[in-house]
């Protein structure tokens, strides 16, 4: 079923607005990531490791979960189609992964959130998630990067369920 052009155009909006959205979160998280790694300033610890752990659950999950809905509603209401188009496919599993990813390392931000609060020190003792969250961060915005790329290129090539529907 193809959606009516007004809706066609909200879901969009939406899906453009999540998208981005999602990508200045990851980038805000991943400067946080830095300052909370490299800073020697304890407050700044404090803050950094505070702030990503708000920014995970309260901006980037709305953001991700909005933008898979929304990815689905479009390819799934309009001529474009869940499977007939690789870059399609692989914006989904981009998003996939991007979400998961998030989603398993929430507890590690939290704890590195708990752990600058409850003393200050121990922080240095959790290096591997320090570094951890920060590779994962940097990860995420190379990805986002390449889906929002395939969104605007469109890369030519149907998948075999798409050529059956030609």
């Amino acid at each position: 079923m193809t959606m009516r052009p007004r809706h066609r155009k909200i879901v969009t909006i939406a899906h453009i607005t999540t998208s981005v959205g999602w990508l200045g979160a990851a980038t805000c998280f991943f400067s946080l990531a830095i300052a909370g790694l490299k800073t020697e300033n304890a407050q700044m610890v404090l803050a950094a490791y505070q702030a990503m752990d708000m920014i995970a659950q309260f901006v980037i999950v709305p953001f991700c979960l909005g933008t898979f809905f929304t990815g689905l509603i479009l390819s799934l209401g309009t001529e474009w189609g869940l499977f007939r188009y690789y870059w399609i496919l692989v914006k989904l599993l981009l998003t996939i992964i991007c979400t998961l990813g998030l989603l398993v390392h929430l507890n590690p931000i939290r704890n590195l959130a708990r752990l600058t609060t409850i003393n200050q020190s121990l922080i240095s003792t959790d290096l591997h998630n320090q570094i951890q969250l920060l590779v994962i961060a940097g990860a995420a915005i190379l990805l986002l990067i390449f889906a929002t790329t395939l969104s605007v290129l469109k890369p030519k090539g149907v998948t075999p369920f798409g050529w059956r529907k030609q």
